[in-house]
């Protein structure tokens, strides 16, 4: 067994995809309530997509030994970070190109039965415009900055999907 498939078989693996959640999670709520930035629906759906990946994260460390775990948070992580790069994307071309017939709307289209916005408004209520650029770090928007991290959640799931797929417990051998 190698050691990345050692670690994608570990708790640690999965903790630190929790803890990664976490952290982008408190980072929102810093530049939303700190910094006064004020997060527009595309916001908050990708908010969402980090949720589900630190959903992930939980799913993984409850047993990461048994592969049907692993394929359970695999495809969370992936189904997550893919739509929140799909969010993303589209945000980005809204700033780009701003358009008065192609606009976000002012309320979340959450299930009727699973209204994140009113059971959770300091966290799930939008109170911004999705073509507001408010903030840029190194002259990069917080939308391309998100760009760049969810393709970096699907990178690192294409490195540890493999790993984390197989089953071998058991040392070779032939090492």
């Amino acid at each position: 067994m190698t050691a990345l498939t050692r670690f994608a078989h570990s708790r640690g693996s999965w903790f630190i995809l929790t803890g990664t959640a976490i952290c982008l999670e408190a980072a929102a709520l810093y530049f939303q309530y700190e910094m006064k930035l004020d997060p527009c629906v595309m916001c908050i759906y990708q908010r969402l997509a980090v949720f589900g990946i630190l959903v992930a994260g939980l799913i993984g460390m409850t047993a990461p030994k048994y592969r049907l775990v692993r394929i359970l948070g695999a495809s969370c992580w992936a189904v997550s970070a893919t739509w929140g790069l799909k969010l993303a994307l589209a945000l980005v071309d809204m700033q780009n190109n701003p358009s008065p017939f192609a606009t976000c709307s002012f309320l979340p289209e959450f299930p009727i039965w699973m209204p994140l916005h009113e059971w959770f408004p300091a966290v799930m209520l939008p109170t911004g415009m999705c073509t507001d650029v408010p903030w840029r770090f190194i002259g990069v928007t917080m939308a391309e900055w998100m760009v760049v991290i969810f393709s970096a959640f699907l990178v690192i799931w294409l490195l540890f999907i493999v790993p984390m797929l197989s089953g071998s417990t058991k040392p070779s051998l032939y090492k």
